[in-house]
This record gives C-alpha cells, sequence and structure tokens, in this order.
C-alpha cells in the first residue's frame, strides 16, 4: 500500500467511525405494530437521558399509537405544496440542523415528494448516517427489493415502494415484530389497523390467513438472514472454504431477469459474499441494432443490479455460452443463476449439443448452475 492509499483507508476508517448506528424493526405486514415498538424505544431512550427525537412517524390514525407521541421532542414536519395540496414530509435539512443523538424515522420505503432533497426516505437515512446520527426505522417485508417476485406470488400485487437489499446491509441490528396470524386478524377486526370501513377489504385480500403465514415465513427468514451475516462478518472464517462467488446471466427481455438477478442476489448475502450479472451483447442486439424496449429493459436491469449491490459485466459476443463459461474463470464464479434454455426445433440437435458442451465446461471449472422456471 502506498501512501497515498494509506491515508485514505486512515480517512475511510475516520468516516466509518463517525457514522450513525442503524437500527431497523422488520414486520411481516401493516400493523403488526413497528411504529408503536420505536414509539416504546424512545421514550426508554428519553428516560435514560437520551437526546432522541422523532423525524417522521406515520401513525394512520391509530389511537395507541398516537397515545405513545405525547411527551416526545418531534421535529416538525416540512409543508411541500405540489400540484395544488399542501403535503407534508421529514425535514431532513432540520433533523441535520438540530443533530439529534438517536432520530425515530418510520416508513423506510416511502417515496418523496418531487422536489425533495432525495427521491426515497432510505436515501434520506443514509444521509443522516453520514452525518453522524442514529437513526431507528422500520420496514414491512413486501417492501424489500430482493423479496419482490416472492411477494407478488403470494399476495398477487407488485408492490411499487422497494428498498435495496444494500440499504439493509448497512443497518447495525435488525429486529423482527412478530405476531400470529390469529393475533393480526383479531387486531384488524378490532379496529386497530384500519377504519371499520376498510376491514372486511382487507380480510379479503391482504390480511387472508396463508397470506399472513406466508409473509410472516419471509420476515422471520429475512431476520435470520441478516443476523447470520453479521455473525459471519464478526466472526473469522475457517481457512479452507470454498469462497462462494455468484453470477446473474441476464438477457433484455422484460421480466425473467430481475427474477434471476434477485436469486443471485439472495444467495450472495446468504454467504455473504459478492454477485456479478452478465449481459453477453449479440450481433443483433449491437448498439445500431437493439430497440428502444430492450435498451430501456436493460438499464432497469442494470440499475436494479446496482440496487442490489451487484456488478455489471457486459461482454460482445455471438457466443453465449462460451462467453459464460471465459467469464466464470476470469471472476471465479462458483455458482450461476440462468433461465432454462429456449429451444428452437429448426436447430434443435445443434442447441442441445452446445448445452451439453457448456454443462461439461461447468463441471470441469467446478461451477454449480441453478436453472429458473421462464415465465
Amino acid at each position: 500500500m502506498d501512501r497515498e492509499e494509506s491515508v485514505q483507508h486512515f480517512l475511510d476508517l475516520i468516516k466509518k467511525s463517525r457514522r450513525g448506528k442503524f437500527k431497523v424493526y422488520i414486520g411481516m405486514i401493516a400493523g403488526v405494530g413497528k411504529s408503536y415498538r420505536m414509539l416504546q424505544e424512545a421514550h426508554d431512550l428519553l428516560d435514560n437521558g437520551v437526546d432522541v427525537q422523532i423525524g417522521y412517524i406515520e401513525t394512520h390514525g391509530r389511537a395507541g399509537t398516537e397515545a405513545l407521541i405525547e411527551g416526545l421532542p418531534l421535529i416538525p414536519r416540512r409543508k411541500i405544496f405540489y400540484k395544488g395540496k399542501e403535503l407534508e414530509e421529514m425535514d431532513l435539512e432540520a433533523i441535520i440542523r438540530i443533530h439529534p443523538e438517536i432520530v425515530i424515522v418510520d416508513e423506510l420505503a416511502h417515496t418523496n415528494v418531487e422536489g425533495s432533497l432525495n427521491e426515497k426516505r432510505w436515501q434520506d437515512v443514509l444521509t443522516l448516517l453520514d452525518e453522524g446520527i442514529n437513526v431507528i426505522s422500520a420496514i414491512n417485508i413486501q417492501h424489500i427489493e430482493s423479496v419482490n417476485e416472492e411477494v407478488q406470488d403470494i399476495c398477487g400485487i407488485e408492490i411499487k415502494e422497494r428498498v435495496p437489499d444494500s440499504v439493509l446491509q448497512e443497518a447495525d441490528e435488525v429486529v423482527n415484530i412478530d405476531l400470529t396470524a390469529e393475533e393480526l386478524i383479531a387486531r384488524l377486526k378490532a379496529g386497530k389497523i384500519y377504519r371499520p370501513d376498510k376491514i372486511q377489504v382487507a380480510l379479503n385480500n391482504f390480511f387472508k390467513t396463508e397470506n399472513i403465514l406466508q409473509l410472516r415465513e419471509l420476515a422471520l427468514k429475512e431476520v435470520a438472514l441478516r443476523v447470520e451475516k453479521k455473525v459471519e462478518n464478526e466472526v473469522v472464517m475457517s481457512m479452507g472454504v470454498r469462497h462462494e462467488k455468484f453470477m446473474a446471466c441476464i438477457s433484455s427481455h422484460e421480466k425473467t431477469p430481475r427474477r434471476i438477478i434477485r436469486k443471485a442476489a439472495r444467495l450472495a448475502t446468504r454467504y455473504n459474499t459478492t454477485f456479478v450479472a452478465l449481459y453477453v451483447q449479440t450481433p443483433r442486439e449491437s448498439m445500431d441494432r437493439i430497440d428502444l424496449a430492450s435498451q430501456r429493459h436493460l438499464l432497469n436491469h442494470f440499475k436494479l443490479v446496482a440496487e442490489l449491490g451487484g456488478e455489471v459485466v457486459q461482454v460482445q459476443s455471438k457466443d453465449v455460452l462460451g462467453s459464460i463459461v471465459r467469464t466464470c474463470r476470469e471472476r471465479q464464479i462458483t455458482t450461476i443463476c440462468m433461465g432454462s434454455p429456449r429451444l428452437r426445433v429448426s436447430n434443435a440437435f445443434c442447441a442441445v449439443f452446445a448445452y451439453k458442451k457448456f454443462l461439461a465446461n461447468l463441471a470441469q471449472a467446478n461451477v454449480d448452475l441453478i436453472i429458473l422456471a421462464v415465465e
């Protein structure tokens, strides 16, 4: 390490030590008590002489949650006029100026009103952490990027507001807020989650028992995964264990690559390692031939890779399978995630032969293959 690198390394260590600590409460669904628990913790901290303030809390009109706000210091929200309406957002600049020791920031997945300093609230939280302010926040499992497809399969709807997994990787502590399906439905029917006119609609949709059970399992697994990752980060790994590295093989198709990217990202998180996404640009998708829709899909895929903490690798070649094998060797990839091969009747024999050769090359390179079903 030369002198310049040594100085930069030392400055990075100082910056990291000054960075705020980040605690996240994860719940399986709305109404489990994340905001309530954060406010309880704020009262406990305040009773112990800690400078804790409310940057943003969302009560959703729940009486128990609103009652807990009393006695806690609140930083006033910023009023914004947008499309003829007066809206309220968290005042990021005021929080930085006041600089409390700890700030409560609810609704981590929230999208800020146009004209705000950051597009997303999770970006506001990262800004606060960089300023050395400790943050306690909350999120529901359905808003975590890498489980988006699983949530969509469970509930039949796509959640638009999502938080990249890389944000959760910043968390120093992750806590699960858990209720049984029976307890949650009882709270809903008692009017503790939604207004009476919304209860039956919720029971018929998101709050079906089978949905709750599956979302609960996802939330429990997510928290267990984060705790396991933290332990692995703090414990020296034994020598001689294969260092896993994952690769998502993607194309310009609209949907399937996103599922493959999320799968590779999940595996990388589980094994406490990194992943890359490989796009092989064939001559028919060269810059002068690729259509606008495919370009747009690719850009969205590349953005998702970055949000999930991966690296995009682009290769120009007409030999897609050969490029995959070469990239595996160059990048020391141990596991590939890809869609099932699409074989045309006209060249089925040649395609099968090429695919068998591909599998043999992967086996020789000691690379595992995970094939995901294509829609």
